[in-house]
C-alpha cells in the first residue's frame, strides 16, 4: 500500500530557526497484510507542539525526548481509527491514539501500543483527546495540582504566559476551578486577550508586544501574584517573578521562547531575578507530566466532565 508521510529532511542546528525545509513529504510503502497483534489505522489527527523543536537535533537537551532520525519519519500525540485489526481488543472502527503516532497517512501499528478512545467523553469531538482531554489538558490540570499550591478561598492570582496556546488556554480556566479568585493572562495579539477574556473567561489579558508589561502586571494584580503557570520563560518571566509574592510558585511548564537557543532546561534565571526567588521563596521546580502519569485516568475523567458541563471552553 502506498501512504504520505513526512521524514526529517534536515536540522536547524542549537541556534537555527525552524524551516519549511527541515521536513520532506513524500511517499512510501507499507506492508499489504499485518502481523498477529497489529492493527492498520487511518491518520484522522496530529498533535504539533513546542517541544518538538527540541527533537528536531541529534541532542535534545533532555533526557526524556528521543530525537527525530534524519529521512525517518517523525512522531508524536496522534489519533486514528482502525481499518483493520488483529489484536484482541481492537476491531475495526475504533478510535486509538498514541504518544508516538507517525506522521503518515496510513500505519501499521502494534495494538498493545494503543489507547483506545471514547469520543462520547468529549461529545464527540476527537482532536480533544489530543488537546484539552489529552496531555495538553493533563500538563494544565496536573501542573496546576502539584506545582501551584492553589487553595479554594486563600484570593490567590494567577498570570498565565503563553495564555492563548493550547495549554495556557485551558491552565487559566482551570486555576479559575480550582480556586483562583484572579486570573491574567499574557499572549501576543489583541485578538487573543480578547478571546481569553470574553471567551475563556480570564479576567484580564496583557498584549506583551503593547505597552509596558511591568506595568500593566501591577494594575491587573494588584495583590501581587501568587501562582505563575510559565510557558514562554525569557524576559516575560523574569517581569512576572519581580511581581510574585512571598512563599508563591512557579508552574514551570514549558520555556518556549528559549527553544531556539543552546541553553540548558531549565534556563538559569538573570541573577538579579534569581536573587527576587530565592528572599521571596518562590518554588520554580521541574515539571514533566509524564511523571505524574498514575493519576492520568482520574484526571481526564475530570477534564471531559468539565467539557461536557462547558466549564471547559477549548477552541
Amino acid at each position: 500500500m502506498i501512504i504520505q508521510r513526512v521524514v526529517l529532511n534536515s536540522r536547524p542546528g542549537k541556534n537555527g530557526v525552524p524551516v519549511a525545509e527541515n521536513f520532506r513529504l513524500e511517499q512510501s510503502r507499507i506492508a499489504d497484510t499485518i502481523q498477529a497483534g497489529q492493527v492498520r489505522v487511518k491518520t484522522l489527527y496530529l498533535s504539533v507542539d513546542p517541544y518538538m523543536r527540541c527533537r528536531m537535533n541529534e541532542d535534545t537537551g533532555s533526557d526524556y525526548l528521543r530525537p527525530w532520525q534524519l529521512s525517518e519519519v517523525a512522531d508524536g500525540g496522534g489519533i486514528g481509527v482502525v481499518e483493520e485489526s488483529n489484536h484482541d481488543n481492537l476491531a475495526k472502527g475504533d478510535f486509538v491514539t498514541s504518544f508516538t503516532w507517525p506522521w503518515q497517512t496510513v500505519a501499521i501499528l502494534d495494538g498493545s501500543l494503543l489507547q483506545k478512545l471514547v469520543p462520547q467523553l468529549v461529545n464527540g469531538r476527537l482532536s480533544y483527546f489530543l488537546g484539552a482531554a489529552g496531555i495538553t489538558g493533563l500538563t494544565a490540570l496536573l501542573g496546576i495540582r502539584e506545582k501551584g499550591h492553589v487553595a479554594a478561598g486563600a484570593n490567590q492570582t494567577m498570570v498565565v504566559s503563553g495564555a492563548a496556546g493550547a495549554c495556557g488556554s485551558l491552565a487559566g480556566q482551570i486555576g479559575r476551578l480550582e480556586g483562583c479568585s484572579r486570573v491574567v493572562g499574557i499572549a501576543g495579539t489583541d485578538e487573543k486577550c480578547s478571546i481569553l477574556v470574553q471567551e475563556m473567561g480570564f479576567d484580564a489579558a496583557i498584549n506583551y508586544k503593547k505597552g509596558d508589561v511591568a506595568k500593566q502586571l501591577r494594575e491587573l494584580c494588584p495583590r501581587g501574584v501568587d501562582v505563575y503557570f510559565d510557558n514562554v520563560g525569557g524576559d516575560i518571566s523574569d517581569t512576572v517573578i519581580s511581581q510574585m509574592n512571598q512563599n508563591s510558585h512557579i508552574i514551570l511548564c514549558g520555556q518556549i521562547s528559549q527553544y531556539n537557543k543552546d541553553v540548558p532546561y531549565p534556563p538559569p534565571l538573570p541573577p538579579d531575578i534569581e536573587k527576587i526567588q530565592k528572599e521571596r521563596n518562590i518554588t520554580r521546580e521541574r515539571f514533566l507530566v509524564l511523571n505524574y502519569m498514575d493519576k492520568q485516568e482520574a484526571s481526564v475523567l475530570q477534564l471531559c466532565q468539565w467539557i461536557q458541563e462547558g466549564k471547559l471552553k477549548v477552541r
